[in-house]
C-alpha cells in the first residue's frame, strides 16, 4: 500500500535539470531512496498529467514546471517501471523511464577505447538498437570529455536538450543513455554544453551510421541489418588471393556523376550496382575505386570533406542499399576499394570541429590543427580516442560492408608537419624534425591492424613524396601500405605526352627516369580524377596536335600504362576519351560513344584489360625487377621506347612479351629490335589498329626473326612502327 509523503519542493539539482546544466542528471531524475521513503522525479514537457503504472499513483507537478515528482514508501516499485502520461494533445502514452536503467557500457569497453585499441568501438558509441530486460530501445553514447552536459535531441523529444540528458561515465569522457520505445527511423543529434565556457553545441553523431540527405544534417538511427549476404565465395577467395602477383586494374568512380537518371537525379546504390557491374565487366577492370561515399555535406568536395566516417552517403540510398551494391559487384567478380580520408575533416558547425567546445579531434594550435590548403582541420593522431575513431572507421568498411581495401587520401600531408606551410607556421616534433611522429605511428598501426584482421584486403597510399619504404613492412621500418600511387611516373608521363612530338626527344628521360626507383615500392599507375579538373583539361585534350593525333596519343598513353610495371587506375570518362573536364554535377558525356574515335579508345582499354589479365607477363612481376627488361631506352632521336615484360615461373620457365612504343607521328620503318629468342612472332595488340580508330599500320601475325644480333640480343626483328602507336609482340609457340 502506498503512503503519501509531504508535498515535494524544488531543490538545487532540480533547478539545474530545468536549466539543462546538470552534470549528473541520474542523481536527480529517476527512482531514489531516502531512508524508507522513495522518490521518482521525471522531466516531461507538454504533459498534462503523469501516473506510475500499474498502480495509477499520480505525480505532482513541481511549481508550474515540467518536473513531476512522486513520493511514497511503496515496496513494490523497482526498476524498470512504467509511466503513463496524458500529453498536451490529450493523448495517453505509456513509456519506461530512461532514468531507471543502470549503465549499459562495460568498463572493459571504456578501457580499450581509452587505450585506442577498441577496433569495434562503432558498435558501442553512437546509437544502436538495444534491449534491457526484454525492453526494446536505443542506447546512445558519445565521447565528449570537456562537456558539463550532453543530451540526446531528436524528433522523439522535440529537439529539446532538457529531456534526455545523458549519464557521464567519468574519466572516460563517454556519455550514455538508454531510451526505450524510440521509433526505428528516428533522427537525432547530441547537444553538448562545454564545461569551461557554457557554450551549447548541436552535433551530429561521429559514429552515426546513417544521416539525412544534405542540406539537412541530423543523424538517422540505423537498425540492425539483416541483409542476406551472398558473397561468401568472394570473401573466402580473397583471403588466399595473391594480390601482389595478380592482375589489378582499377576503374575510379564518382557515383554522383558516373550516370544519372532521366531527370538528372542520383541513381540508387542498387541501380548503380547493375549498371556498373555490366560496364566494368565489359571493359575488364578487376576493381572499382569509389571516391569517398562516406557522408559529406558538400557535393563540390567530392566526398573528401567527410562528416560521417561510418555512413554511406544518403544521396544514393540507405545502408542496406549499399550492402546490396557491394554484394552484387562481388558476385559479378569485381573488387571494391574505398577512398578514405583520415588526413583532415571540415569545419562544419554540426560536425567534428570543436566537438565538445574544445579542440577534441583536432589540435588547439592552428600551426598543427589547420590545413592551410583545404581550409580544413587536422586530426590529433596523438590522442588515443581520436586514433581509435579512425582505426575503427577503417575496419568498419572492411567488416560491415565487405570492402576489399582502402585508398588512403593525402598521406603526404599526414607525414610532414610542415606540409604546405610557410617557415614559422609549423611546430617541430620532439626531435626538432618535420616528421609527424604521431601520424606515422597511426599509419603503421592502421596497416598492421587491417592486414591482420582482414587478410587479402589492401591499403593503398596516395603519397607524392620520396618518403622511404611506404609499402614495406612495419617491422623493418616501413609504413606497411600494400601499394602507393606512383605520382612521379604519372606527372613525368603526362608532362612528356602533352608536349608536341617534335620536342619530345629533348625530354626522353621523363619516360626512363622512373625505372631508377620503380621497384623500391609497390606502385599503382594512376590517371585519377585530380588530373581532369580545375583547368587541367580532360585526358584527351591534354594531348597535342589535331584530333587524330590527340586520339592516337591517348591510345598510346594507355598502351604504355598497361604494359609498364605496376597496377593500373583510370578515372571514369577517361576510358573513352571524354572531351570535357569532369563535372561532379552532371553525368559523363556518354553520347560521345556514338562517335568512332571515342568508341575506339574504349575498345582499346577493354582489350588492354584483357591482355593484362590473360598475359601473366603483364602482371605477375609488377613489383619485382625480374619482370622487366629494357630493349632500348636510349633512342631519343626517334622517341621510341622498347622493353620486355617477363613471366618467370618457379621452375625457371619464361614467357616474354615485347613492347615497342613510337611517340612521334612518323611511321618508323624499317625499325630493328633485338629479341632474346629466335622464331616467329605476332602482334597481339596494336594501338594504331583501325579497330581502335588508328591508321592501321601493322606488322601482321607472321614476323620472323633473323640471326642478326642487335641490342645485345642474339636475334632481331625488323618492324614497321605505327605513328603515335604502341605494339605488343609475342612469340608463337
Amino acid at each position: 500500500m502506498t503512503k503519501l509523503a509531504k508535498p515535494p519542493t524544488m531543490n538545487e539539482g532540480q533547478l539545474k535539470i530545468l536549466s539543462a546544466t546538470h552534470h549528473d542528471p541520474f542523481s536527480v531524475l529517476g527512482l531514489h531512496q531516502d531512508g524508507k521513503q522513495r522518490r521518482i522525479v521525471v522531466f516531461s514537457p507538454h504533459t498534462q498529467s503523469l501516473k506510475l503504472m500499474p498502480s495509477g499513483a499520480k505525480f505532482t507537478r513541481l511549481e508550474n514546471t515540467d518536473l513531476f515528482e512522486w513520493n511514497g514508501m511503496d515496496d513494490d516499485i523497482s526498476c524498470p517501471y512504467l509511466l503513463q502520461k496524458v500529453d498536451s494533445q490529450h493523448q495517453t502514452i505509456s513509456f519506461y523511464d530512461p532514468y531507471c536503467f543502470a549503465p549499459q557500457i562495460a568498463e572493459f569497453d571504456l578501457h580499450l577505447f581509452a587505450q585506442g585499441r577498441h577496433w569495434h568501438i562503432y558498435r558501442i558509441l553512437g546509437a544502436h538498437r538495444h534491449q534491457v530486460e526484454d525492453i526494446d530501445g536505443v542506447l546512445f553514447a558519445c565521447w565528449a570529455p570537456n562537456a558539463s552536459r550532453v543530451s540526446v535531441i531528436g524528433d522523439f523529444n522535440d529537439w529539446d536538450g532538457r529531456v534526455h540528458p545523458m549519464r557521464s561515465r567519468g574519466s572516460s569522457g563517454v556519455w550514455e543513455i538508454f531510451i526505450p520505445g524510440i521509433d526505428r527511423n528516428c533522427l537525432y543529434k547530441f547537444e553538448i554544453r562545454n564545461t569551461h565556457t557554457g557554450q551549447v553545441l548541436q552535433k551530429t553523431d561521429p559514429y552515426g551510421q546513417q544521416f539525412e540527405i544534405r542540406p539537412h544534417t541530423a543523424s538517422r538511427l540505423r537498425n540492425e541489418s539483416r541483409y542476406p549476404w551472398q558473397d561468401e565465395d568472394w570473401q573466402q577467395g580473397r583471403k588466399t588471393r595473391d594480390w601482389l602477383h595478380q592482375p589489378m586494374s582499377i576503374y575510379e568512380v564518382h557515383l554522383g556523376s558516373w550516370q544519372r537518371d532521366e531527370q538528372g537525379g542520383f541513381l540508387n546504390y542498387r541501380e548503380l550496382a547493375h549498371r556498373l557491374a555490366d560496364y566494368v565487366n565489359e571493359l575488364g577492370f578487376t576493381h572499382i575505386e569509389l571516391l569517398p561515399i562516406t557522408e559529406h555535406p558538400l557535393d563540390a568536395s567530392w566526398g573528401y570533406q567527410t562528416t560521417g566516417y561510418f555512413a554511406p552517403t544518403a544521396r544514393f540510398g540507405n545502408a542496406d542499399d549499399f550492402h546490396y551494391f557491394v554484394d552484387y559487384l562481388h558476385r559479378q567478380g569485381i573488387g571494391i576499394l574505398l577512398d578514405w580520408v583520415p588526413a583532415h575533416f571540415p569545419r562544419d558547425a554540426h560536425g567534428l570541429a570543436r566537438f565538445d567546445g574544445s579542440a577534441l579531434y583536432e589540435h588547439e594550435d592552428p600551426r598543427k590543427g589547420e590545413h592551410r590548403d583545404w581550409g580544413t582541420l587536422i586530426y590529433n593522431y596523438g590522442r588515443n580516442e581520436v586514433k581509435n575513431f579512425l582505426l575503427a572507421s577503417a575496419l568498419f568498411w572492411l567488416e560491415e560492408y565487405h570492402l576489399d581495401g582502402l585508398r588512403v587520401d593525402a598521406v603526404a600531408s599526414m607525414l610532414y608537419l610542415d606540409y604546405s606551410r610557410e617557415q614559422g607556421d609549423w611546430v617541430p616534433n620532439i626531435h626538432g624534425g618535420n616528421e609527424n611522429l604521431e601520424a606515422i605511428e597511426f599509419l603503421r598501426e592502421l596497416n598492421r591492424v587491417v592486414h591482420a584482421e582482414h587478410p587479402g584486403c589492401v591499403v593503398i597510399a596516395e603519397e607524392s613524396t620520396s618518403w622511404p619504404q611506404v609499402t614495406r613492412p612495419v617491422d623493418i621500418g616501413g609504413l606497411g601500405f600494400s601499394m602507393k600511387w606512383n605520382m612521379g611516373w604519372m606527372h613525368d608521363t603526362l608532362d612528356y605526352l602533352t608536349r608536341d612530338p617534335v620536342h619530345r626527344h629533348y625530354h626522353h628521360n621523363q619516360l626512363t627516369f622512373g625505372l631508377l626507383y620503380l621497384f623500391s615500392e609497390n606502385f599503382v599507375l594512376p590517371f585519377s580524377h585530380d588530373e581532369v579538373v580545375h583547368g587541367k583539361s580532360s585526358m584527351l585534350h591534354k594531348m597535342p596536335g589535331d584530333e587524330w593525333q590527340q586520339f592516337a596519343n591517348l591510345r598510346l598513353l594507355y598502351t604504355y600504362q598497361f604494359t609498364y610495371p605496376g597496377k593500373k587506375l583510370i578515372f571514369m570518362g577517361s576510358e573513352f576519351g571524354q572531351r570535357n573536364e569532369w563535372d561532379h554535377d552532371r553525368a559523363l558525356d556518354w553520347l560521345s560513344l556514338q562517335y568512332p574515335p571515342h568508341d575506339g579508345v574504349k575498345t582499346l582499354v577493354r582489350d588492354l584489360n584483357r591482355l593484362h589479365r590473360c598475359e601473366a607477363a603483364l602482371h605477375r612481376h609488377d613489383f619485382e625487377p625480374q619482370g622487366f627488361e629494357w630493349l632500348d631506352c636510349n633512342d631519343t632521336d626517334q622517341s621510341v621506347l622498347s622493353y620486355l615484360r617477363h613471366d618467370i615461373s618457379p621452375d625457371g620457365a619464361r614467357q616474354t612479351l615485347i613492347i615497342v612504343l613510337n611517340f612521334t607521328p612518323v611511321v618508323r620503318e624499317p625499325y630493328r629490335i633485338g629479341v632474346p629468342d629466335a622464331g616467329e612472332y605476332q602482334e597481339i595488340l596494336n594501338s594504331d589498329s583501325a579497330y581502335y580508330g588508328g591508321s592501321n599500320i601493322s606488322n601482321g601475325i607472321h614476323i620472323a626473326t633473323d640471326n642478326r644480333p642487335w641490342m645485345n640480343r642474339p636475334h632481331s626483328l625488323t618492324l614497321t612502327l605505327p605513328p603515335l602507336g604502341g605494339i605488343v609482340l609475342k612469340k608463337k609457340s
